[in-house]
């Protein structure tokens, strides 16, 4: 595992945490807060519900899996208040997940990786055209039914970093 948080620090993540895949309970009301329409993914996305499965069946895709890692990119904001800063970090938090995703599956081809969000390999999802990258497309871990905060406490990881700043969490399971 050293060697892998290891990795994920090169790929530019902030943090690193092993992660214990037993500690994953995907949620029903995590889900229902993807149809609320706030981020207008939901029923447009290959990655996102329905489309990435029922929650019965994410779990049973998780459960897989015997070793997990935590990642997190924490950005530093100007201000309590600072969208610049968010999409900062989330764009710094995307790429690093693209680069350990690339690095992990050198060596586990099938490992699952579960990002922060909706997927943003494409500009706009080609839903309801095929995936442009299927090999690419990462679900969010929401997506999943996973409430974020209780994963990273769950495996002793921290959530919060501090005063002006944000943190993005993914995990990847293999």
């Amino acid at each position: 595992m050293e060697e892998w948080i290891a990795a994920a620090k090169e790929a530019g993540f902030s943090e690193a945490y092993p992660l214990d895949v037993s500690t994953l309970k995907p949620m029903e009301q995590v889900r229902e807060a993807c149809g609320d329409g706030k981020c207008r993914a939901y029923g447009h996305n290959w990655t996102c519900p329905p489309f990435c499965g029922t929650l019965e069946e994410c779990e049973k895709r998780m459960r897989r899996f015997k070793r997990g890692i935590l990642l997190q990119t924490v950005g530093q904001l100007e201000r309590d208040i600072d969208t610049k800063g968010y999409m900062r970090a989330a764009k710094l938090h995307g790429e690093a997940l693209e680069r350990f995703s690339q690095r992990i599956r050198e060596a586990y081809p099938d490992a699952l990786c579960l990002g922060a969000g909706g997927c943003k390999v494409c500009a706009s999802c080609a839903h309801p055209e095929p995936c442009r990258f299927p090999e690419k497309a990462h679900s969010s871990m929401e997506a999943y039914g996973l409430f974020v905060t209780q994963v990273c406490r769950d495996n002793n990881a921290a959530y919060y970093h501090g005063p002006r700043t944000i943190t993005y969490s993914a995990c990847v399971l293999f």
